[in-house]
């Protein structure tokens, strides 16, 4: 397989390391909120490459880490009077539950921030110790980017002036995990203790406080994967501060190249516009649900555009991709007969040779999905004996597999418990009465338990997510 290296700014063909598995790293998710349809992009496409490599005879092995410690999830846990435990596990089931509604394969390794606090520690002092790193007055420790001649090698930033993070344009300490993303800063390993962060901290050889939200992923990768790692991959907006300091404060440490590849996904739009909350176009899984569209739906839109290019999203694109899911469906029911289909077991491709190779070639899943269309516009399948049906099944069946389109029919009659069906009554007696806001209270609490209702002019149905 050959992708585009962000490091080297060209195509390379992808070679495993010594371990004999393919070790990828991919930045996950702050468990704040709900995941947004900007955020599933990149995580699908991450799991096309996955799904490709191990078609393609690879042995992946992926972490992904969970981001419990940082402002975010720390100020909402306060403000909400819930611990930081129970407030990020909450988010981080529900993160789970749309994973496993979109087919996202689950990570081998899925480290959490808060459990790593020691190997985070660790790698923080051993950057004191060689020179890259120092302690501030009040316990907070930077990393001294003016030590690493490499800094910016990633964003094409070598030519801008370094300053420190410490102060702000205010003459203010600062402390912020992310910070503007034109300030090439010495940015903060160690936060000293702050009243705003309540009890969550942790002790360290500089007082009590936290880490900062780039080392986690440097730990947590040493700890999994190695000290070097074949890939890293995150969305694009990704790419500075926070990727460049993973190569800084890795590389420094360990002594070792970071990561030898490296993969960033592009922007998502919508309606032309990037995502916003006072626009009215920021989008959860959920409600996608709630307008009737499936899971796969969404999933087909996301992934239809090819990674590196910017996404605009639209309802008129999940209506294209429902009828497009529907053809393969039904190609795929004409073709199988509802037998066992066998994938992956391909010495030599006859019919779809053309789609797969397009997704070796920098995973480029919209001349795959063209290719696709295009033999199931030409193809005569009553021709074909059974073995070439067989053939013919099982390279589709791959291709379904590497782009995680799930086309089983309908599933069967699933039973309401009555806890349920007592929530989407009162729901639908809510909207009835013009009380928007607890009917959407209450359409929340349905999709946080799994339970997607869908609403005709005079009734609603249930359905299970």
């Amino acid at each position: 397989m050959k992708l585009f290296n962000t490091l080297s700014e060209k195509k390379e063909e992808l070679t495993p390391g010594p371990s004999g598995k393919f070790t990828m790293y991919f930045c996950g998710p702050t468990v704040y909120s709900y995941a947004h349809i900007g955020n599933f992009r990149t995580y699908l496409l991450q799991d096309v490459l996955v799904r490709t490599l191990e078609a393609d005879g690879y042995n992946p092995c992926v972490a992904r880490n969970i981001t419990d410690v940082d402002d975010k999830t720390i100020g909402r846990s306060v403000r909400s009077n819930v611990s930081l435990k129970n407030f990020t596990e909450k988010w981080t089931r529900i993160f789970h539950r749309d994973c496993d509604a979109l087919n996202i394969k689950s990570p081998n390794f899925e480290p959490r921030a808060a459990e790593h606090i020691n190997e985070q520690i660790d790698m923080v002092k051993t950057l004191i110790d060689k020179g890259f790193a120092y302690a501030a007055h009040d316990g907070s420790v930077y990393f001294k980017i003016s030590a690493f001649d490499g800094y910016g090698a990633l964003s094409n930033l070598r030519e801008r002036t370094l300053k420190t993070q410490e102060l702000d344009s205010a003459g203010k300490k600062n402390l912020a995990d992310e910070y503007d993303r034109d300030s090439v800063s010495d940015f903060a390993l160690w936060k000293s203790a702050k009243a705003a962060d309540g009890e969550n901290f942790w002790p360290s050889p500089w007082g009590n406080g936290r880490p900062g939200w780039h080392i986690e992923c440097s730990a947590m990768a040493k700890k999994y994967l190695g000290e070097t790692i074949d890939l890293h991959s995150g969305g694009v907006d990704l790419k500075f501060p926070h990727h460049e300091n993973e190569i800084a404060q890795s590389e420094c440490a360990n002594g070792k190249r970071f990561s030898r590849y490296w993969m960033h996904i592009n922007h998502l739009l919508v309606g032309g516009a990037k995502m916003s909350k006072s626009l009215g176009n920021l989008y959860t899984l959920s409600d996608i649900l709630a307008k009737g569209y499936s899971a796969q739906c969404l999933r087909y839109a996301l992934i239809a555009a090819h990674y590196s290019q910017q996404l605009n999203f639209t309802f008129n694109n999940l209506e294209a991709a429902k009828n497009a899911t529907g053809r393969l469906r039904n190609f795929f029911n004409k073709i199988s007969n509802g037998a066992p289909v066998q994938r992956f077991a391909i010495a030599e491709w006859e019919f779809f040779g053309d789609a797969f190779a397009a997704l070796l070639d920098d995973i480029n899943t919209p001349a795959c999905l063209g290719s696709i269309f295009k033999v199931i516009n030409e193809s005569t399948v009553e021709a074909l004996d059974g073995m070439q049906k067989s053939k013919l099944a099982g390279e589709f069946s791959t291709l379904m597999y590497c782009l995680g389109l799930q086309l089983d029919d309908a599933e069967a009659s699933i039973e309401i418990p009555e806890k349920i069906q007592k929530v989407a009554a009162d729901r639908w007696n809510a909207k009835q009465s013009k009380n928007f806001q607890e009917a959407d209270l209450l359409r929340r609490q349905l999709l946080d338990s799994g339970w997607v209702i869908n609403d005709t002019k005079d009734n609603y149905s249930i359905e299970k997510m």
